[in-house]
C-alpha cells in the first residue's frame, strides 16, 4: 500500500520545487489523487474512552474491532495526528473580556485566571489527538471494466484516472462504498466517523506536509494552496 509521504531522498537542486517529493498530485471531489492514479478517501474518526467502560463492555468492544478487521479485503491506514494546542486566540478572548470588564474584582480575578492558563501550558505538554482512517483504491482494482481496459491501466493508471470522467466517477464510488463499509463496522464500537470533504483533506495535508506549524492551521481560500 503505498503512503503519503515521499521515500525521496535525494538533495533537490536549487531551481527543483518541494511540490516534486509530495506524492499528491491533487485533491479533488473529496478524494485524494496520487501521482501513481491511485485514491484515497479519510476518514475522521472520534475516540472512546475504552478505560472507564466496565470489562463486558471493553471485552465486546474487542470482539467487535476483530470482526471489523476479519471483514476487510482491502488494506486501511490509520494515522494519529498530534500537535501542540496554541492557545493564543483563547489568551486573546480572555485579555478582550478582561479589558470589558466594569468590576475590578472580575478584572482581578479573569487576570488571575489568565495567567494559570499560561502557566499551565509552558510547563505542560498538551497536545490535540485527532485519529483518521485512510483508505485506498486503485484504477485496477476496478470490477466494471474489461480486461483491455485494465491492462491500458496497467500502463498508464495516471492518465485513465485524470483523463476520464467515467472511469474517476466508477473508482471514487467504489472507494466511498469501503468508507460505508468502515463506518457500519466501526459503529458499534461507538465510534463515531465522517469522510473528510476537500477543504478538509487540504487542510489535513497542508498541516502534515508542513510539520513545523504550531498547531493546525484552518485555510480559508484553498485554490492558492501551496503544499511544501
Amino acid at each position: 500500500m503505498e503512503i503519503l509521504s515521499s521515500k525521496k531522498i535525494t538533495k533537490p537542486s536549487a531551481s527543483s520545487t518541494s511540490q516534486q517529493f509530495v506524492d499528491v498530485a491533487e485533491v479533488k471531489d473529496d478524494v485524494i489523487v496520487l501521482k501513481n492514479g491511485t485514491l484515497r478517501g479519510v476518514l475522521n474518526v472520534s475516540a472512546i474512552n475504552y478505560d472507564l467502560k466496565s470489562s463486558q463492555e471493553q471485552e465486546a468492544i474487542i470482539n467487535q474491532y476483530k470482526n471489523f478487521l476479519n471483514s476487510l479485503d482491502f488494506p486501511v491506514q490509520i494515522l494519529i495526528n498530534s500537535r501542540k494546542i496554541n492557545i493564543e486566540k483563547y489568551l486573546d478572548f480572555i485579555e478582550r473580556k478582561e479589558k470589558d470588564q466594569p468590576s475590578e474584582l472580575l478584572r482581578f480575578q479573569i487576570s488571575e485566571y489568565k495567567n494559570f492558563i499560561k502557566h499551565l501550558v509552558s510547563v505542560s505538554n498538551i497536545m490535540d489527538k485527532n485519529f483518521y482512517i485512510i483508505v485506498p483504491f486503485s484504477s485496477i482494482e476496478n470490477r466494471e471494466k474489461s480486461f483491455w481496459d485494465t491492462l491500458g491501466t496497467l500502463f498508464n493508471p495516471r492518465k485513465s484516472i485524470m483523463d476520464k470522467r467515467e472511469l474517476f466517477e466508477t473508482c471514487r464510488n467504489q472507494l466511498f462504498q469501503r468508507l460505508d463499509h468502515i463506518i457500519a463496522g466501526l459503529s458499534g464500537i461507538g465510534l463515531k466517523m465522517a469522510p473528510l470533504k476537500t477543504k478538509e483533506l487540504i487542510e489535513l495535508l497542508y498541516n502534515s506536509y508542513n510539520s513545523n506549524v504550531f498547531n493546525l492551521t484552518e485555510l480559508e481560500d484553498t485554490r492558492n494552496l501551496d503544499l511544501k
